[in-house]
């Protein structure tokens, strides 16, 4: 029997990699024979780094950057010297789970640090980038990472604006000449978890601004700013990218890194997933393991158990999601190839407790997966005596 286990980070308690671990544990107590597959995963969130490198067998690396507040940080990137492929998570530069609560500030956070993690990779030679989006602190458009590239962006005194999004509102010179060369060299793919445009009401200020800081009158002085500097990029390049499906993910690095760095958006899972060679790992699978801290109604916009589900069940292999908690419209997850999602909590329990019990419940859960699939093999007939 062969299991592929394949789940994302369980925020707060458990890097996927450990996930994968502990699910392992709990289905060999039950079946010590079982060929059991790790294969962490991501969506372009926090963690996917890690799942990538555990994927691909990149090698990881460090830079000095700066975060999205500006203060310097060690930020991890990966590197891959056969393929000359980069891996860059946003959230490791300009993350919003290095800022506390009272440092979230979304007018002013910058992905300069982004910006940063690339020059670092275009100088080990990168030919291609992997670059993940998600967990962002920041809703500058991606500004941040362009003027840390070489692009310049000035004030009507000629100044170079503040960093953040707020800034983007003064923006009236915008030169891309400084831009540094190898981009033109460099094929990136962008790993995105949502589809949204730059600005409007679905756009990265109005849906993704609150959990940044950004109260509602903020976030209306940043879609206008946002908006501005995509009406500037547009009469510079000739095109307009706003309303690209992708464009507001991580406050609008989806954004500039289509309308400046050619980059292809995908679904991050999928993106993951390709790298990573899962549909050769799903071959000769019994069953694949997966999950994340919440299974939802939202998960079916391109969250990993749903990616996941969705692949193995064009390989017909049946997929289990193991959630930290089944929110409003998970039966939804039904229809996309999920046979069963069950939740860790095993009785009522705080959430600290829940964080720190996330590995004894996931390895519970998989050993409660494992009676089941006892329970579903056949018998073996045994002849009656004579």
């Amino acid at each position: 029997m062969k299991f592929l286990i394949a789940p994302d980070s369980y925020k707060d308690a458990l890097s996927a990699r450990e996930a994968a671990a502990a699910i392992a544990r709990g289905l060999r107590r039950v079946l010590p024979d079982a060929e059991l597959v790790e294969c962490p995963m991501g969506d372009g969130g926090e963690g996917t780094l890690d799942a990538l490198l555990a994927s691909t067998g990149a090698e990881r690396r460090t830079a000095t950057v700066h975060d999205a507040l500006g203060r310097p940080a060690e930020a991890a990137w990966g590197w891959h010297a056969t393929s000359r492929t980069a891996y860059v998570e946003l959230a490791e530069a300009s993350g919003l789970q290095a800022l506390g609560r009272d440092e979230r500030t979304a007018l002013t956070s910058t992905t300069r640090g982004v910006g940063e993690l690339i020059l670092a990779a275009l100088d080990a030679g990168a030919e291609r980038l992997i670059l993940t989006l998600g967990g962002s602190a920041t809703n500058d458009a991606g500004s941040g990472m362009l003027a840390a590239l070489g692009a310049s962006l000035l004030d009507r005194a000629g100044r170079p604006l503040a960093p953040g999004g707020a800034a983007l509102a003064k923006l009236a010179s915008l030169d891309l000449s400084g831009l540094d060369p190898r981009l033109a060299g460099l094929r990136v793919e962008t790993a995105v978890d949502v589809d949204n445009p730059l600005t409007g009401p679905r756009g990265a200020s109005a849906v993704f601004g609150p959990q940044k800081g950004a109260s509602e009158a903020e976030v209306e002085r940043l879609d206008s700013a946002l908006a501005h500097f995509a009406d500037c990029l547009a009469d510079t390049l000739g095109r307009d990218e706003r309303d690209y499906p992708g464009a507001g993910a991580a406050g609008g690095m989806g954004f500039a890194a289509r309308a400046l760095l050619n980059a292809e958006l995908r679904p991050g899972i999928e993106l993951v997933m390709d790298q990573a060679n899962f549909d050769k790992a799903l071959a000769d699978s019994d069953l694949v393991i997966t999950g994340e801290g919440q299974l939802d109604g939202q998960s079916l916009a391109g969250k990993t158990p749903i990616g996941i589900a969705r692949r193995a069940r064009a390989h017909g292999v049946p997929t289990v999601v193991l959630a930290g908690r089944l929110g409003e419209g998970w039966q939804a997850a039904h229809d996309e190839g999920v046979c069963a999602a069950l939740a860790l909590a095993d009785g009522p329990m705080s959430l600290d407790e829940a964080l720190a019990r996330c590995g004894e419940l996931l390895a519970e859960r998989a050993e409660a997966v494992a009676r089941l699939m006892v329970l579903s093999r056949p018998e073996p007939r045994v002849s009656s005596p004579p």
